[in-house]
């Protein structure tokens, strides 16, 4: 006979930053909550994603600062010497630090109030842990995160194959890397890696790069990103093989030529697949999609049943709806909110879901601001645009690369949203989300201060143009004494 703990109002699956959130606001709901995790912990943010991604970033930069030293006259005597031990001893002991912040909060958490251990659903109701023990709840929320995935192809490289998460536990820096997949991670690592003296070559197939959908900005990014390293979004890889230095790849490029080369690794950005697998969902009444993930109401995080709703919550990675650290403590929040009035027999209700902001740690940066220009109805919105070659500060700072297009709604002249390739454009896009979560008119915007001389001129002159699409001038409007876009940007 299995054994039995004391049935809890909310037991939440997976320790990572939705299921944080998702317990503390079960809790501070007045249920009571179990938190179960199987693994390391310290959330895929702090171990794998955001923070060590952002250090190694950091250190390129550094690297890339005294590359560009001599455009502004000044000039470092002797050979750049990159220590590859130095620069991933402190990507990891930093990670390392973050993760036991993370780790930490998890610890103060009550004894009774959280499980080591896997579990898998025998019902609606009931989880079952890997040693046997099974805990009843009222209402369950998974958040049991996501892990790269890539084709079953791959794994014949073997030991050359890595993910990002391998990434950050070298001890030494590769001397070359291919990436497979210009995506968010890809052109991040890439970037970073090129920087810090590997050669790297990022291919993909089909166009995309990174979130930008829109044609002109994607066009403009790869551009771009080719003038320093090499990105080829369409390439099509005839054949990768193991070899005893590494990994031969043979791929013909966008253009049509044939390329032959080795890397000592290859790493797979390809995408991320939700952990649902074995968590024994075909015990329940859940609705699932092709790949088999919970369906679910974004704004109640509460899943569908066969039969209609259930008891059953997923927020963060594992429901793959946006995949970002902020969306998934929001989600999680969420999801515990609700489980815990769904435990007291009341109905869930919609959370605060905020303007979507995606950023990009490349440089330039890239921004996506609202659902991004591929959801826009073709004949309802107006672009305005403006490039950052020639842009007052950009150029000040020799970072003058960019471009950056605005949405509005015609006739309205409501912001939509923006999708850009810029210098700050992690600042940018807050900017630009802030407007959108406050449904604000292109004129509104323009009446907002503009410091000079700073890189958000470039946003003002970008909004300028997508004013006059707009009909949405005001009296006097062309009177600005010089467009910020100048090189001037007396304005």
């Amino acid at each position: 006979m299995s054994a039995k703990r004391d049935p809890v109002d909310v037991a939440v699956i997976g320790a990572g930053t939705a299921g944080l959130a998702a317990y503390r606001a079960a809790k501070a709901s007045g249920a009571t909550a179990l938190l179960i995790e199987s693994g390391v912990g310290g959330t895929t943010c702090a171990r794998v994603g955001c923070m060590p991604s952002k250090l190694l970033i950091a250190a390129a930069e550094a690297s890339h600062a005294i590359d560009k030293a001599p455009g502004f006259g000044v000039h470092v005597e002797g050979r750049k010497v990159i220590n590859g031990v130095e620069v991933m001893d402190r990507v990891k002991r930093e990670r390392n630090r973050f993760v036991g912040f993370v780790l930490r909060g998890v610890d103060g958490i009550p004894t009774q109030d959280r499980v080591y251990r896997r579990a898998r659903f025998l019902d609606d109701h009931t989880l079952e842990l890997d040693d046997g023990m099974r805990i009843g709840a009222k209402a369950i929320v998974i958040a049991t995160g996501s892990s790269p995935s890539y084709p079953a192809s791959f794994k014949e490289l073997g030991d050359r194959l890595i993910i990002n998460d391998d990434v950050f536990e070298w001890d030494d820096l590769p001397k070359s890397v291919a990436v497979i997949g210009p995506g968010v991670i890809g052109l991040e690592l890439g970037q970073a890696l090129h920087r810090l003296g590997v050669r790297v070559v990022v291919l993909g197939r089909g166009g995309r790069i990174g979130p930008i959908s829109d044609p002109e900005i994607r066009t403009y990014a790869v551009e771009a990103f080719n003038r320093e390293f090499t990105v080829d979004p369409d390439a099509h890889i005839a054949n990768m093989r193991k070899t005893d230095g590494g990994v031969m790849i043979q791929y013909t490029t966008l253009k049509g030529q044939a390329v032959t080369e080795t890397f000592e690794y290859v790493l797979a950005a390809t995408g991320r697949t939700p952990n649902v697998r074995g968590l024994g969902l075909e015990n329940t009444h859940l609705k699932l999609d092709a790949h088999g993930v919970p369906l679910y109401d974004p704004l109640t995080a509460r899943t569908q049943g066969i039969d209609g709703e259930s008891t059953i919550f997923i927020a963060g990675d594992a429901g793959n709806f946006i995949p970002l650290l902020h969306e998934a403590a929001d989600e999680g929040r969420i999801a515990g909110d609700n489980a815990a009035l769904l435990a007291r027999g009341i109905a869930p209700l919609p959370g605060k879901r905020r303007a979507p902001l995606g950023v990009v740690f490349t440089e330039p940066q890239i921004a996506i601001v609202g659902a991004g220009h591929a959801k826009l109805k073709p004949g309802t919105f107006a672009t305005g645009q403006v490039s950052f070659e020639d842009q007052g500060r950009s150029r000040v700072m020799l970072r003058n690369v960019g471009l950056m297009n605005v949405y509005a709604e015609r006739g309205s002249g409501r912001f939509l949203g923006a999708e850009l390739l810029a210098p700050s454009a992690e600042h940018l896009g807050h900017l630009l989300s802030w407007a959108l979560a406050n449904k604000m008119t292109v004129p509104q915007m323009l009446d907002m201060p503009f410091y000079h001389p700073v890189v958000e001129e470039g946003l003002r002159t970008a909004l300028r143009d997508l004013s006059r699409q707009v009909h949405t001038r005001r009296p006097g409007f062309e009177l600005a004494l010089c467009d910020s876009n100048a090189v001037a940007d007396l304005g």
